[in-house]
């Protein structure tokens, strides 16, 4: 689906997170010939993504992106530091090897994240124990 029709066509079922919510592209790219000169040729398997994603479609703020990339530069993205480095909860699960359902279920019981995201599994069945003042009971 091209940047165009998600910030400028009523009608696209994109709309309402793009144009309609104020995303636009800028005037420079009404011409393609800058929009090339300014991101270059689509290399294969990316796609636009905008780096600030409640920033328009602009120089400085467009990169050519895996859908990864894509997938953890969105406005539901959680984002945690730990130890002073800022990661996506998805990047922050791969590292630590823990299940997002078990994840889930720590921080429904109120554990810190951190906690939550480097603690052993515990419990029977997988299911972690309430946390207690920030330590696993």
């Amino acid at each position: 689906m091209s940047m165009r029709q998600r910030c400028l066509n009523p009608n696209n079922p994109a709309f309402k997170s793009y144009g309609g919510r104020g995303i636009s592209i800028c005037e420079r790219w009404e011409l393609f010939e800058n929009f090339y000169a300014d991101i270059g040729q689509r290399p294969p398997g990316l796609e636009i993504d905008r780096i600030d994603v409640n920033g328009n479609y602009e120089p400085g703020n467009c990169r050519w992106a895996t859908v990864l990339e894509q997938g953890r530069n969105q406005r539901k993205t959680r984002f945690v530091t730990i130890n002073g480095v800022t990661k996506c909860m998805s990047e922050w699960i791969s590292e630590f090897g823990i299940n997002r359902t078990t994840l889930e279920s720590r921080l429904r019981l109120g554990w810190p994240v951190e906690n939550a995201l480097t603690h052993p599994k515990v419990g029977h069945g997988g299911r972690p124990k309430k946390a207690l003042g920030g330590i696993c009971a």
